[in-house]
């Protein structure tokens, strides 16, 4: 009796001892978090500078596509890492410290900026790529007849959408919601043709490449084009950024990224035939080469950083007195905080600057 009673005492020590081996074994193997990797970039084993690109599906990113496959990224000490991210996402991406940089239309940030969205613009990258197109027989010949018109959009916040509004109100032609003159209607950018040709909407704002697909497929005319309409022709429409992250705590990497972006461009308008080609191998966009190269060929691919600023602060004068940012904004207090400038970014390039790396 007292050798069972024993061994009933010494049996839960042993299974304790069993259970506590075995706790100690699964937390050697999968419990030690110590060397997950942290969210910040840094130098890997290559030495480059890891850094995490925002891009979309965009003809117009060209020069973000071009960077990666010709090496301006590496020639700048820079390991670049493509993300994918929508378009119309990715303030939320920059927000939640998923991207470290990338490039966009200017008019799509700027509300964003002013409500604290923590981003500094480097360079102008590109003109043109928005269009406002209608059919041929609609009667609608110039941006003066889109006065009772209803609009399709993709967004209400999109870039697409600004260009009108500063279009309505080149006019003359009021957009406000409590007794509007022109109406936006809000589609999937691929329904807005068939929105078109059913008579949901009479005209579309819309960018490329896929306003240019409507225009050949549905016969249209274009009213607005930001590659060649006067008021925004020798205007920046997108812009190369970088996160406020990045700006405060590797301002040598915001402007080697400016650099490679800045080369690339200019590769982009020197070669726009096997730029498009490139992005149509890597399946970076879908498409025709003859059709996109034609687009890439529209767009003035020559960058400057004082015309990027310039065109930011233009488009916050305007948005301001057209009542989509704050009345009264400062612009250029506003460009000021918002831009970043480099002493070892020079204003652009030449073809000849880019003849080594290329």
């Amino acid at each position: 009796m007292n050798q069972k009673k024993r061994i009933f005492r010494i049996l839960p020590l042993f299974l304790l001892a069993t259970l506590l081996f075995t706790l100690a074994a699964c937390g050697s193997q999968g419990g030690d978090t110590s060397a997950a990797p942290s969210s910040d970039s840094s130098s890997g084993d290559s030495g480059l500078y890891h850094l995490r690109i925002a891009y979309s599906p965009s003809l117009c990113q060209a020069p973000l596509h071009i960077a990666v496959e010709k090496g301006f990224f590496e020639a700048e000490g820079i390991e670049p890492e493509n993300i994918q991210i929508d378009a119309a996402h990715v303030q939320e991406a920059i927000g939640a410290d998923q991207v470290d940089v990338g490039f966009g239309l200017i008019g799509k940030f700027l509300q964003p900026v002013e409500n604290g969205l923590p981003i500094k613009f480097t360079a102008g990258i590109h003109t043109g790529c928005v269009k406002i197109v209608a059919p041929k027989d609609s009667g609608i010949e110039s941006p003066a007849d889109l006065k009772g018109k209803k609009i399709g959009v993709s967004g209400l916040a999109g870039a697409e959408t600004i260009v009108a509004k500063r279009v309505l109100a080149n006019e003359g032609i009021s957009f406000d919601e409590t007794n509007p003159e022109a109406e936006f209607v809000v589609f999937n950018k691929n329904d807005l043709g068939q929105a078109l040709e059913n008579g949901a909407i009479d005209v579309i704002a819309m960018s490329d490449p896929i306003v240019s697909q409507f225009v050949q497929q549905y016969d249209l005319n274009v009213l607005v084009d930001t590659a060649t309409s006067e008021e925004f022709s020798s205007e920046y429409c997108c812009a190369s950024f970088v996160s406020n992250k990045l700006a405060e705590e590797h301002p040598d990497i915001a402007a080697a990224f400016t650099r490679a972006v800045l080369k690339a461009s200019v590769y982009v308008n020197e070669h726009p035939e096997e730029a498009a080609k490139i992005q149509l191998d890597k399946k970076y966009v879908t498409g025709d080469l003859e059709f996109n190269t034609s687009l890439l060929k529209s767009y003035n691919y020559i960058p400057s950083v004082q015309g990027g600023y310039d065109a930011i602060k233009l488009s916050v004068e305007q948005l301001a007195q057209i009542g989509i940012l704050k009345e009264g904004t400062d612009a250029q207090q506003f460009t000021d905080n918002v831009y970043a400038f480099y002493d070892d970014v020079p204003d652009s390039y030449t073809a000849a600057d880019i003849a080594d790396i290329a």
